[in-house]
């Protein structure tokens, strides 16, 4: 038995039971004492004649050495800004819920991100590793901080486990072939990861639909379910009549997922078989009945989900506490092209069909899916004649009294026009119902958009309330508002005199929350004029 095998064996049975040889591994005597500490001393000399003695292993090979990136490096004010917004990231959130007057900087990463890549920036080296950590710590940052890190950062990411997520997300255009290329494209279709290969359809999509659509047809029959509803989802973009002869084979296809979104494209193409197959079921359930000289919608929803629906899209099981009927109506209408009903309804525009009474309680389900159908076919006429005036309350105006669906038919709008129809909503109903509405708005926000909330938030302010149900606003205004608007808001910062009935001390919140607003909006400020520089 050699001596490092005598040492386990004497500290496994105890130094009482196998006392430890008198000599240390060296092979010197060793000075008598107690037998644990003479353990001790012998395994600590053996254990460093063994570390000496080992034989280095080979040399793991190099890396290959880091792809070039020739985009143009950020300025130095804006690379020093950015180290700050990345080592801010983490940063504790202040004790007791209350933000103070200070900046939230890591709210403001992804708006400075999207502006250096607007720019072409790349990111410095140095800042790879925290830009990649940011972006595995928060997924809305990835699509941004990835395509800032560019090429050197999906090699980097290569080297470190953690930093696997940047490989599967890659969609950036320096890990893609060039479209011409058809040899590379072939290849990487062929050979590469999945979510490379949705980056490349996409990608190819953009320069040569016609191209895209022939490469997904290639191995189609061959793709698994999952990844066929993902590629087909691809072709939402530059969507065409191209495209029809492909859905409407699609509609076939094994999976009910995949023949519902090649369905809902197929609806998303005014002049496609499939609309106006839809259009004609549409049609046999709506009408127009004329009766004493009253004019009112009548809705006679289906009695059954036949074959030919389904094939077409239709689920024909309703989610629980939806009636059967209803729940084919709405799916048909949604499905059916809007230019349908204008002939339908003798020659009516948008407007004066959605003004039109509608019998029996159906009122309610046939406007949804209209709302439906003017966010899927991007039909602007139908989307305001849906959302109707901004003054209207939205329980009883026409479309939806849903704030979410009215997001999505504003979507459909022109920014000017978007922002036009909620700072008008905003000056009717106030702030509290219109947070997803300020959503859909293009920022910075346009006028009279910023000076409708910073009124809304004055007139809150004035009431003496807490500016707390107000948070998720501010947040957006510390991000959305025009940096211009700071000079407006100054006044706003100074301590107002509290009415009796005000909570006690919301004038001091609220002049803390309007100093911060009034910083961040100075700070964006300064970020852009940084990346300009």
């Amino acid at each position: 038995m050699d001596a490092w095998e005598e040492l386990v064996t004497s500290a496994l049975l105890g130094t009482d039971r196998r006392p430890p040889t008198s000599r240390a591994p060296s092979g010197t005597a060793t000075a008598d004492g107690d037998a644990p500490v003479v353990l001790l001393d012998a395994a600590a000399l053996h254990t460093v004649r063994r570390r000496a003695g080992l034989r280095p292993g080979p040399a793991a090979p190099a890396p290959e050495p880091a792809p070039d990136d020739h985009r143009r490096p950020l300025p130095e004010a804006a690379r020093r800004r950015l180290g700050r917004l990345l080592a801010d990231r983490a940063a504790p959130a202040p004790s007791g819920g209350r933000r103070g007057a200070a900046p939230d900087l890591a709210e403001l990463l992804p708006q400075w991100l999207a502006a250096a890549n607007e720019h072409g920036y790349k990111a410095p080296a140095s800042s790879l590793p925290a830009l990649l950590d940011a972006a595995r710590a928060r997924t809305d940052l990835r699509p941004q901080a990835l395509a800032l890190a560019g090429p050197r950062g999906l090699w980097l990411a290569g080297l470190n486990p953690e930093w696997r997520f940047a490989l599967r997300g890659a969609s950036g255009s320096a890990v893609l072939p060039d479209p011409r290329d058809d040899e590379a494209v072939r290849a990487l279709w062929a050979e590469g990861l999945f979510a490379e290969r949705v980056a490349l359809l996409s990608s190819l999509r953009a320069a040569d639909p016609a191209a895209a659509l022939s490469l997904l047809r290639s191995t189609w029959a061959a793709e698994r379910a999952e990844d066929r509803l993902m590629f087909l989802d691809s072709l939402r973009g530059g969507l065409s009549a191209a495209d029809e002869e492909f859905l409407e084979a699609a509609l076939s296809d094994r999976s009910r997922n995949v023949r519902s979104t090649a369905a809902e494209l197929l609806s998303a193409l005014p002049g496609s078989a499939l609309a106006g197959r839809m259009a004609r079921r549409a049609a046999s359930c709506v009408s127009l009945d004329r009766t004493e000289g009253a004019e009112t919608i009548v809705v006679e929803a289906p009695h059954e989900c036949d074959a030919g629906m389904q094939r077409d899209g239709l689920i024909p099981t309703p989610p629980t506490g939806r009636g059967e009927r209803s729940w084919w109506l709405g799916q048909l209408v949604e499905s059916a092209p809007l230019s349908c009903w204008p002939a339908r309804f003798g020659g009516r525009g948008p407007e004066e069909i959605v003004a039109l009474p509608v019998a029996d309680e159906w009122r309610a389900e046939l406007h949804a899916a209209w709302c439906r159908a003017a966010v899927r076919q991007g039909d602007a006429a139908w989307s305001r004649a849906l959302l109707g005036p901004p003054s209207a309350p939205p329980a009883t105006g026409p479309g939806t009294a849903s704030l979410a669906e009215r997001a999505k038919l504003l979507s459909t709008l022109q920014d000017e026009e978007r922002a036009r129809w909620v700072a008008s909503f905003i000056a009717a109903h106030g702030l509290s119902e219109a947070f997803q509405l300020l959503g859909v708005c293009a920022v910075p926000w346009a006028e009279p958009l910023g000076g409708a909330v910073i009124d809304a938030l004055d007139i809150a302010r004035e009431a003496g309330s807490y500016p707390w149900s107000f948070s998720g606003v501010m947040g957006l205004a510390e991000r959305c508002l025009s940096p211009d608007a700071a000079p407006q808001l100054e006044s706003l910062t100074t301590l107002p005199a509290e009415p009796e009935d005000a909570s006690p001390g919301a004038g001091g919140y609220w002049s803390e929350a309007f100093q911060r607003l009034v910083s961040t909006l100075r700070l964006r400020a300064e970020m852009l004029a940084e990346l300009t520089g």
